[in-house]
């Protein structure tokens, strides 16, 4: 803010409302329109060929504040949670979803117990939404 600013009550409310949206680091969904009713606060990751009140605008976060959409461009690295989705997307100049890992199998030699706790540990990745899960 600037020494004799007018309307600071203004810039910090709307500063402070961006910090709530990507303090949770999680959006509602990934969609390329926006909602027909938002809820004040709501947060959006804007997928390619957005549409309407969101055109030109892929990539980014959109995050609904006093009734308007401002859209925020992600830094490198910014990882969030697809609450719609359940899982993880990581942005590195575009944005990754997190890869399935295939399960063990095969081998001349097979260690039941190391591909028991393998195919649990990717179960419990694949449970906390860090792993999409395995084709059956």
């Amino acid at each position: 803010m600037l020494a004799g600013q007018a309307q600071k009550e203004f810039f910090v409310n709307e500063a402070l409302c961006v910090l709530d949206a990507l303090n949770a680091r999680a959006v509602t969904a990934s969609q390329p329109a926006p909602p027909a009713v938002p809820a004040a606060g709501s947060s959006y990751r804007i997928t390619a060929n957005a549409t309407g009140a969101w055109a030109g605008q892929d990539d980014r976060i959109a995050v609904m504040i006093g009734g308007e959409w401002r859209f925020i461009a992600p830094p490198e690295g910014l990882l969030l949670f697809d609450r719609a989705a359940g899982s993880l997307i990581i942005y590195r100049s575009q944005w990754e979803p997190a890869t399935a890992i295939a399960a063990p199998s095969g081998g001349t030699v097979v260690d039941i117990e190391a591909r028991a706790t393998l195919t649990s540990l990717i179960a419990a990745l694949e449970t906390m939404g860090v792993l999409d899960a395995l084709p059956a």
